[in-house]
């Protein structure tokens, strides 16, 4: 689905979900303080991380036509990314 976009809607996908992302990752800020990335990290996570999720089910076979389905899929995969990430960074704190 995503390597059938033209390269204006791609960076228009790419544009709209790295604006929501940088929301998200203010508010994220606001709540992890220094156990986050900034919001600016906490950004490029979750960019990284939506249309990593989107690559993954796409190429599993997954018929992501549906918005709905898609958007689900890469929040799913987005949050996925910044917990993990910063699972691992507390991690490394506490060693």
């Amino acid at each position: 689905m995503i390597w059938n976009l033209e390269p204006g809607w791609l960076m228009m996908a790419v544009a709209t979900v790295a604006v929501l992302a940088f929301f998200f990752g203010a508010a994220l800020d606001a709540i992890m303080h220094e156990d986050g990335f900034g919001p600016t990290g906490n950004m490029m996570l979750f960019t990284l991380g939506f249309f990593l999720a989107v690559i993954i089910a796409n190429s599993w076979g997954i018929s992501l036509r549906d918005l709905k389905l898609a958007v689900a899929w890469g929040l799913g995969g987005a949050f996925t990314t910044v917990s993990l990430l910063a699972l691992i960074k507390a991690a490394a704190a506490r060693i």
